[in-house]
């Protein structure tokens, strides 16, 4: 079996879950779903998947009055402070895609581990305490709106290795059984107009995720755009609904038979625009080789049509490995200081 090139298609997909959160029988038909949409764009719109709504209203408010304070304020949970656990606030500017700078600015969260966790006292990058706002609330809503999608993302996971023909704890047994779980939000300020491509004024440039799967709740300023093989699609907000897409690692995982496909973020909102991705990754000391069960899948040196020209094939080690070299491209600075 060969793997396809980047396809063509005009829409992403929606797929209500509710089946796999349940574990009924119709979850069968859910991961022949899932296959469809992870073969042709990479992205699906989940609903059906259970998480309340009250929370993500809560966590939207919190997040507005957050990033309405002044810098100065924020500032005082920035990610210098955050140390190795990679933590904490950076204002607008100081994350890069691609080497430029994006227009926008946010709080970085991970699990929330206790300073005698094991992890942490072997100084483990990227585990430890997470910086929070001195807002009333907020911190019991991350933590509970990052419980409510970890158990989404092992749901969605099961789907996925059952969508490959696979027993359905496939990849939980192997890679995601206590998986590296990394929150970002994000505020995009409203754009005086709307830029042109390859202007840096991009809220994020054209890029693909590190991990495993990538689960977004966005508000509904719009903006997502995901990219088909010869046009951009939009993916707009659809209420009640996260949209997934999966990343780098599933496609080195499933030998490119999954691809992870290129997206960017455009504001052209008259207003500040909220988006919330969730990212459900291989453990950190996982090593990453491609599933066995797939071994007739042939791997194309696939280089030259990714954004990058880097292939996601050519990676050997942990997936930790992996993200540091990754995340260091980020934050220039911070890797100097931190890593």
């Amino acid at each position: 079996m060969t793997t396809a090139a980047l396809a063509e298609f005009s829409e992403v997909p929606v797929i209500d879950v509710g089946p796999l959160i349940a574990g009924t029988g119709a979850r069968h038909e859910v991961a022949r779903q899932l296959g469809r949409a992870c073969r042709k764009c990479g992205f699906f719109y989940a609903v059906g998947h259970g998480i309340d709504e009250s929370l993500c209203l809560r966590l939207e408010n919190l997040s507005r009055q957050f990033f309405a304070q002044s810098v100065a304020e924020k500032m005082r949970i920035s990610m210098a402070q955050g140390g190795r656990a990679w933590r904490g606030y950076f204002p607008v500017g100081d994350e890069l895609t691609a080497g430029k700078p994006d227009q926008k600015e946010g709080i970085y969260f991970g699990a929330e581990l206790p300073d005698d966790d094991p992890a942490v006292l072997a100084k483990t990058p990227l585990h430890g305490r997470n910086l929070f706002p001195d807002l009333p609330g907020f911190r019991e809503t991350v933590l509970d709106y990052m419980t409510g999608l970890t158990h989404l993302g092992h749901a969605l996971m099961r789907g996925i290795s059952l969508s490959l023909g696979l027993d359905e704890a496939c990849f939980a047994d192997r890679y995601t059984g206590d998986p590296l779980v990394l929150f970002r939000i994000f505020n995009y300020p409203r754009a005086a107009h709307a830029p042109q491509p390859g202007d840096e004024r991009w809220g994020v440039g054209e890029h693909t995720d590190y991990g495993v799967l990538t689960i977004l709740r966005q508000d509904d300023a719009g903006g997502l755009q995901v990219k088909s093989r010869s046009q951009w699609i939009a993916a707009p907000p659809i209420p009640g609904s996260f949209i997934c897409n999966l990343g780098d690692m599933l496609d080195r995982l499933t030998r490119g038979l999954y691809r992870s496909t290129p997206h960017r973020v455009i504001n052209t909102a008259p207003r500040d625009r909220l988006s919330f991705p969730f990212f459900f990754d291989p453990n950190f000391n996982a090593e990453i080789r491609p599933l066995a069960e797939l071994a007739e899948v042939t791997i194309p040196d696939d280089r030259n049509e990714r954004w990058d020209n880097a292939s996601v094939h050519a990676f050997q080690g942990t997936y930790g490995d992996y993200l540091l070299n990754k995340v260091s491209k980020v934050f220039p600075q911070l890797r100097r200081e931190v890593l």
